[in-house]
């Protein structure tokens, strides 16, 4: 008799519990859709792809996000993605601090240029902003305009390339016309170094370089140039590290209040090792073995573990500017930074070199 009440007690707890589950997700929506605006096959979009999994296997299927790599939710439209976000259209992006500027001016803090090139660890530079009060204050920016955030990720530093000779120094931008962001900072940047800067997209800008338009362009190593296959228009890399591109899992804050205080933890969960997962794909190659490392223990090596020496092999030459030298373009962009910090908010600044300072 003892035994049949166990198991009856033990079917009931069994029943109750995937009936639990079943009502916690049952206003869930079949579908969430997560936008990304570089396609699947980047950093970017592996990483976007990679919280969605995760998402998917520690809910039991009950959230069920859908990555929509190449600005498919956003027509192209690259800074409309905050607003649409913000209004409901799209229920999670994994976004660049550059696309959301416009709407944010704080986000410009990541695009002072050299801010981090100069530290002596650039990406403990970055973590400390990213885990510090400077990312608390940036966080707190977004989300009073109307946006959840969960986490942070990375696209990598913006690395330069071009069809003309190495850069090694400011004087060897002069006359240099080279393909940007539409953000005025990158614009009064290159303005600074000497450069002509063409904002134009990346479907103009492959023309722009094969026509010999453009001459040269900036984007993160990893996850965009090699993907890319940016040799197939420029011969020359310039490792300088001028600004970075982090990247903000967002969530529209009616879809973050529909889940279970559970389901909350869950993701936020999710976001933290996608959050590694991306780190570890931008810097895979450029911290000392610490990111191949990671992803090894996932059984996730990619194929390219040098970045430096595949691009040699693919036929570019890599210049690699030592700090003297890239103090020289923290010099030269002096004034951009004066100009930015007023903008940005002082204050926010100087947060932001306190986090720094104790990374050192």
């Amino acid at each position: 008799m003892k035994g049949f009440l166990s198991r009856t007690i033990m079917v009931f707890l069994a029943v109750f519990c995937l009936t639990a589950a079943a009502v916690q997700g049952a206003d869930y929506k079949n579908e969430y859709k997560l936008s990304v605006v570089p396609g699947a096959t980047s950093g970017w979009g592996q990483t976007a792809t990679y919280f969605a999994d995760l998402v998917r296997d520690k809910s039991n299927g009950r959230i069920n996000i859908k990555v929509y790599p190449s600005s498919q939710l956003i027509s192209g439209k690259q800074t409309s993605e905050f607003l649409m976000l913000r209004n409901g259209a799209i229920d999670f992006a994994l976004a660049s601090t550059i696309n959301w500027s416009p709407q944010i001016k704080e986000l410009n803090l990541t695009a002072l240029p050299f801010f981090l090139a100069v530290e002596p660890d650039r990406y403990k530079a970055m973590d400390a902003i990213m885990a510090g009060k400077s990312g608390q204050m940036m966080r707190d920016a977004i989300e009073k305009k109307g946006v959840k955030i969960i986490g942070w990720a990375e696209n990598g530093f913006r690395e330069l390339t071009s069809s003309k000779g190495p850069v090694e120094k400011p004087e060897d931008l002069k006359g240099m016309k080279i393909r940007v962001v539409g953000s005025p900072i990158f614009i009064e940047t290159f303005r600074e170094l000497g450069a002509n800067p063409v904002n134009m997209n990346w479907s103009e800008a492959t023309t722009g370089f094969q026509q010999g338009v453009v001459d040269g362009q900036e984007n993160p190593t990893n996850g965009i140039n090699i993907p890319l296959k940016i040799w197939d228009y420029h011969k020359h890399h310039s490792d300088w590290h001028y600004i970075i591109d982090p990247l903000l899992m967002g969530v529209n804050p009616k879809v973050w209040d529909s889940f279970s205080p559970e389901d909350q933890k869950l993701l936020l969960e999710c976001a933290a090792e996608a959050e590694k997962y991306g780190k570890a794909l931008s810097r895979m190659g450029m911290d000392n073995g610490k990111s191949e490392a990671y992803l090894k223990s996932l059984g996730k090596t990619p194929e390219i573990t040098d970045p430096y020496a595949y691009m040699e092999k693919q036929g570019m030459t890599v210049t690699r500017p030592t700090p003297e030298q890239i103090a020289k373009f923290y010099e030269a962009t002096r004034n951009v930074r004066d100009n930015w910090t007023t903008k940005i908010g002082p204050d926010l600044v100087k947060a932001a070199q306190e986090d720094m300072a104790k990374a050192r």
